[in-house]
């Protein structure tokens, strides 16, 4: 597969399972050998989920990569490249993979056959690569958990093993140690060298059998001049169990006093860290729930309208233009646009609402979420991997898979760490070898071993990637996605967040917030008149109006002799009836005073609203007023941030008067406004002098350059592709809430990591010099190679339990 890759669109990280990583070396060692191949620009490795993410460019090999990958030790399982550039938006071609690759792009709106079975089948075809990216995204998350579970099948099969062939060793071993009478008895029930024998059959088993993937990936990895954890076991296993031949097999070479055999320790060791991985498997694969809860959304079965039939197919055939219908209870199968019915959508795993959302012609809806009450048809717009759900898909695997800069930094220590636990376990030998108690040998060699085991660095490596595959699914969650890994760190940091205004703050469309009637009318009367002129117009605030007289479910004649006043407002007959709607200065030109609403025109003034006045057959009939109203959460997350000592500022292109009035609403101190989108770029450069970091949340095109050019960019998800493109973070649900969640999510996970890293190289530096044997001399204490085997097995499962705990942080409390 040494053919070159030419990207089909906008290329995505490639995302590669890696077999054989089984420590923080092995992760330094995988990124530096695929960072030199040709056509790499970066690589970065997430122990946690064992993957390999890379930015490819013009020239990649996926060949190359694979063959760099295998010549330092690791393997890419069979087809998972293939998969990887399918994920990405990447196509092949070479001469054995034209046919293979052949389609697998992104299918838009293809044209459906309609004449004949052929045509149909076809259409299948198509269907099919169309749909192929988000059966990918989503079989993503299956493969990793299906992966995770077949290691962990394989480990309890070799823990069995390896248990079952230890524990008579080590209980005839250790009991005679322990208790004399045993020792004498079993010395009479068989001969010592015979029982030597019996031991290293055992230990050779469990060595060679469930041990043999250390001795595999860390020899090699040890001549090649680059040992990781695998070679510390292998060294320490092997030492023990070497100068346990000398003793069964050659023992004249030994002194007496050093004739000891240590296969107990050997098959404890190899025995004890099987466990650990075990315990690690299972506490890794938990890591990855939430792309698989993600993925296990998605619809199996679609209803679509064909050749004038109602066909049930697999949800991956759906195409775009499909006419799709939805029954009460049927989940979604993809994104699109409601053409008649009507139903209520509970979109909670989009926005973490709970309330269902009412959907009507013309609404938008989109596939993972689940229809209640009604049925409706709807046009496919989105399929395959361009719909929101495999989006979010792409985006939480690949926040997981990015490198925070603390890990670039625990990255650096531990690429020398293994080398000198190698040296000091030398060190330790020669120490005790030269100067230490009879049998100085026997010391010298107990004691490396016990230096080599503890000191596995698999803690470190599993410290921060664990945070962040968790953290970033308790985000999805939520309703946040981290388009870049980075802004989980970053976050922490931010000291001020500027919001743009309409379509963040507020709704982003204008709806009727007030409506008073005057004295001898009734408040629907007058919107039903009101609403019945305005139809015939086509301004955004005519719009609001009649939307306003649906919601109350109004009836609205038909208006005839319909006009526009220019600079004034308009009128026109309503059943028989002359109504007119305008400015205060229409009523004026009508003759008609406007003073009894002098107050309610000042208050809504104050809003930020404009009254808009109604006449009926030459009377004074009510006041409106049409408004960008404040989203119900942005006062609570405003709150919510403050008291999180964050600052809050306005920046909007609005006027001033309204801005200030939004600000007052929801409880902003400081605005910008009357501002150009430049102008929002120069307003984040004036307040970042003042040495804050900021984070900008915005929803439109004109925000997309203030949210490049931000520390953070914090995209509203219900706004344009292009703001979202340009941010580090997405709020699916559109609420200015998840601003809160996504830097109470950065705090919970750096805290997190923090104390992760404080029991990893805490842990290390304080128990490698306890089996070096620094407390001999004063207390007489060692530290057996079986007690270190243990600890380091614990600390990894200490650091993957303090991980998930993420998976139940409460958001916004954590400074």
């Amino acid at each position: 597969m040494n053919q070159t890759v030419k990207p089909i669109h906008k290329a995505e990280p490639l995302t590669i399972p890696v077999e054989g990583m089984t420590c923080a070396s092995c992760v330094r060692r995988v990124e530096n050998a695929a960072a030199k191949v040709a056509g790499v620009d970066k690589s970065a490795v997430n122990f946690a989920t064992k993957k390999l993410s890379i930015e490819s460019a013009e020239g990649f090999s996926p060949g190359e990569l694979e063959k760099a990958i295998r010549k330092v030790g690791y393997e890419i399982p069979a087809g998972a490249m293939q998969h990887a550039m399918r994920e990405a938006g990447l196509a092949t071609f070479g001469p054995e993979d034209v046919h293979r690759h052949h389609g697998h792009g992104h299918g838009h709106g293809h044209e459906h056959g309609r004449g004949d079975a052929s045509a149909h089948a076809d259409h299948a075809t198509h269907a099919s690569h169309a749909s192929h990216g988000s059966h990918e995204s989503h079989a993503g998350g299956h493969d990793h958990m299906q992966m995770h579970r077949g290691e962990e099948g394989k480990l309890k099969r070799d823990l069995a093993i390896a248990l079952v062939l230890t524990l008579p060793l080590f209980v005839l071993e250790m009991t005679g140690h322990a208790y004399e009478p045993f020792h004498h008895w079993l010395m009479v029930v068989i001969d010592a060298q015979n029982l030597y024998y019996l031991y290293f059959l055992l230990a050779t088993a469990v060595i060679f059998g469930p041990g043999l993937p250390f001795l595999k990936h860390g020899i090699p990895a040890l001549l090649r001049g680059a040992p990781e954890m695998n070679s510390l076991v292998a060294i320490g296993v092997l030492a023990a169990y070497g100068y346990s031949l000398v003793t069964t097999f050659a023992p004249g070479l030994l002194p007496e006093s050093g004739r000891f055999v240590y296969y107990e320790a050997a098959t404890v060791i190899v025995t004890l860290i099987l466990f650990g991985r075990l315990l690690e498997a299972r506490a890794t694969g938990k890591t990855g729930e939430a792309i698989e809860k993600l993925a296990g959304l998605q619809a199996k079965t679609a209803r679509v309208e064909r050749d004038g039939k109602v066909l049930d197919i697999p949800a991956g055939q759906v195409v775009a233009g499909d006419v799709v219908v939805i029954r009460p209870g049927e989940r979604v199968p993809v994104d699109g646009t409601v053409l008649d019915g009507a139903s209520n959508v509970d979109e909670s795993m989009i926005s973490g609402e709970p309330l269902p959302v009412e959907k009507t012609a013309g609404s938008t809806v989109i596939g993972g979420t689940i229809n209640r009450t009604g049925s409706f048809r709807f046009r496919a717009d989105k399929v395959g991997r361009d719909t929101m759900l495999a989006n979010i898909i792409r985006m939480v695997e690949q926040a997981q898979g990015s490198k925070l800069p603390i890990q670039t930094l625990v990255d650096q220590v531990t690429a020398w760490f293994v080398p000198a636990v190698i040296l000091l376990s030398v060190l330790t030998f020669a120490v005790w070898y030269l100067v230490g108690p009879e049998p100085a040998l026997t010391h010298a060699l107990v004691n490396a071993v016990a230096v080599l085991i503890i000191a596995c660095p698999c803690a470190m490596g599993l410290a921060v990637p664990t945070s962040i595959v968790v953290g970033g699914g308790r985000a999805a969650e939520l309703g946040v996605l981290f388009r870049r890994g980075e802004a989980l760190q970053e976050l922490k940091t931010i000291s001020t967040v500027v919001v743009d205004k309409t379509g963040t703050v507020t709704k982003g469309r204008p709806e009727l917030t007030d409506l008073q009637a005057a004295d001898g009318f009734g408040e629907d009367e007058v919107l039903a008149l009101v609403a019945s002129v305005e139809a015939q117009s086509e301004h955004p605030i005519a719009e609001a109006i009649v939307k306003g007289a649906e919601a109350r479910r109004l009836t609205l004649p038909q208006a005839k002799n319909f006009q526009s006043v220019t600079g004034y407002g308009i009128e026109a007959e309503v059943d028989g009836r002359q109504v007119s709607v305008g400015a205060d200065r229409f009523m004026e030109k009508l003759g008609l005073s406007v003073g009894q609403f002098a107050d309610v025109a000042a208050s809504l003034g104050d809003e930020g609203k404009t009254p808009i006045y109604a006449a009926v057959d030459g009377r004074l009939a009510g006041v409106l007023a049409v408004a960008d109203p404040v989203k119900a959460s942005s006062r609570e997350a405003i709150k919510a941030l403050e008291d999180m000592g964050v600052d809050v500022v306005m920046v909007t292109g609005d006027n001033r008067r309204t801005a200030e009035a939004v600000a007052r609403q929801v409880g902003i101190d400081k605005v910008v406004a009357e501002v150009l989108p430049e102008g929002k770029v120069k307003a984040i450069h004036e307040l970042r002098q003042a040495g804050r970091r900021l984070a900008f949340v915005g929803d439109g095109i004109n925000d997309a350059p203030a949210l490049a050019e931000a520390d953070i960019g914090i995209a509203i998800g219900t706004g344009t592709d292009i703001a979202i493109e340009s941010a580090d973070v997405v709020l699916v649900g559109g609420e200015l809430t998840g601003v809160v969640s996504a830097i109470g999510m950065s705090r919970a996970v750096m805290k997190n990591i923090k104390q992760n890293l404080f029991w990893a190289f805490g842990y290390n530096v304080a128990l490698v010099p306890v089996a070096a044997g620094v407390l001999y001399p004063a207390f007489g204490w060692l530290l057996s190679p079986m007690i270190g085997a243990g600890a380091m097995a614990l600390s990894s499962v200490f650091v993957l339990g303090n991980a998930l705990r993420l998976k139940t942080a409460r958001i916004g409390e954590t400074r």
